[in-house]
């Protein structure tokens, strides 16, 4: 009887979702699952490449400044050109960038080139996020968005796995054909089944909004603080991805299967209760900034318990914590972008969201290599815990911001 009712609630969870939302998950399915250079790339850069810490720390640095255009210029273009165009010219560009990828062996002409792909990946996510207002009922948003969620981390839940294999059984090499072709096989389906769509834009909405005198995205002073928090939190959340596959290797002796079967935990376990999750905390209406504010201090636990034992065991509790973390920030901090966003101001809205991120990356991975090159990853660990912390307290700040923002009565 249990076992029953937790399935019809996990299939609830996936009702009344539009078929355009499922295609859309489909694809980013397929891109995912290849995305298997990240979790491996400061291990490639330093044992194929012989880079050091501080060149690792610099390509990582123009990772992100590839990331912040890409997410700048995709906000642009797709509210100029519209979502479909610019979500199908960046996965053509960049499945051909991975694969030039593999062919560049030096530092500069590497950092050059992971530059330019990430210009035109990172276009691609505001495109992907503004898909969601013209593919989705404006009730079901949070739920299409967290089915996006589901199949990058059920996709991200195979790349780590399959990188590792691919790793052990060909070579590094054989990571960047991969990602590049899976780009390209999102593109084929995603012309075959997904149509182009135009956003409904309700009037009275708009009229609401001037009324709130909400014209621009860069007089928005509490969405500013939010694009901090979301800064902090992103910046912590990478190190998952470019200091922790060098600390399971150097610290814990783990081999590249090892460590994708511990990083696809992450993935696997988002794909079974993220969903369910988001669709019992809409159910019962509980406070969404209030969950976002927990988030972000499993996020930073999940850093500052690796200090406490040398126990291999601690590196499944950390992922644990950053995982639960992940699932209950991610969803609810873009769905708060998606509808703070003006009518026909989403694109801009959602790209300084993933810009934010973008950020993060620019300095996340950089500071991570140097502090851990200097001090050790205790430090770094404890830095990290530190981070999460400041965007706590930055969360409750807003809450309280948001909170007068609806009830200006209370000033009085």
């Amino acid at each position: 009887m249990m076992i029953k009712k937790t399935l019809n609630s996990y299939r609830d969870s996936f009702s009344g979702l539009s078929k355009e939302v499922w295609w859309l998950a489909l694809i980013t399915f397929i891109n995912r699952a290849g995305t298997m250079v990240l979790p491996f790339l400061s291990l490639y850069l330093t044992e194929d490449m012989h880079l050091s810490l501080s060149e690792v720390g610099w390509i990582m640095t123009c990772f992100g400044l590839g990331s912040l255009l890409g997410s700048y210029l995709g906000g642009k273009l797709t509210d100029k050109i519209g979502f479909y165009k610019v979500m199908f010219f960046s996965l053509l560009i960049t499945g051909f960038s991975f694969i030039a990828l593999q062919f560049v062996h030096t530092f500069i002409g590497f950092a050059i080139g992971i530059f330019i792909t990430m210009t035109f990946a990172d276009a691609f996510r505001p495109a992907m996020f503004v898909s969601l207002k013209a593919y989705s009922k404006p009730e079901n948003q949070t739920r299409s968005l967290t089915l996006i969620r589901l199949a990058i981390n059920l996709g991200f839940s195979f790349g780590p796995f399959l990188g590792g294999i691919i790793i052990a059984a060909i070579s590094y090499s054989g990571l960047f054909w991969v990602d590049g072709l899976t780009c390209i096989a999102a593109i084929v389906v995603m012309r075959i089944v997904l149509k182009e769509k135009k956003i409904n834009v309700d009037k009275s909405v708009i009229l609401v909004e001037k009324e709130n005198k909400i014209t621009s995205v860069y007089k928005d002073k509490p969405y500013w603080l939010f694009l901090l928090i979301i800064f902090l939190m992103g910046f912590v959340f990478l190190q998952l991805f470019t200091t922790m596959p060098l600390f399971y290797r150097e610290i814990h002796a783990m081999s590249e299967v090892q460590i994708g079967l511990l990083m696809s935990v992450n993935g696997f376990l988002i794909f079974l209760f993220e969903m369910p999750l988001i669709h019992y905390i809409e159910k019962k209406l509980l406070d969404r900034m209030k969950i976002i504010t927990w988030s972000l201090g499993l996020l930073s636990m999940s850093y500052v318990v690796l200090n406490f034992t040398d126990w291999s065991g601690i590196l499944i509790v950390g992922m644990l914590l950053i995982t639960v973390g992940e699932m209950l920030a991610f969803p609810f901090t873009n769905n708060f972008a998606m509808n703070r966003a003006p009518s026909g101001n989403e694109g801009r809205y959602l790209a300084l969201y993933s810009m934010a991120f973008s950020c993060a990356h620019i300095f996340s991975a950089k500071t991570g290599m140097e502090v851990i090159d200097q001090f050790g990853f205790t430090t770094n660990w404890f830095l990290m815990g530190g981070l999460g912390l400041l965007a706590v307290v930055l969360m409750i700040w807003l809450r309280k911001i948001l909170d007068l923002e609806r009830n200006p009565t209370i000033v009085e």
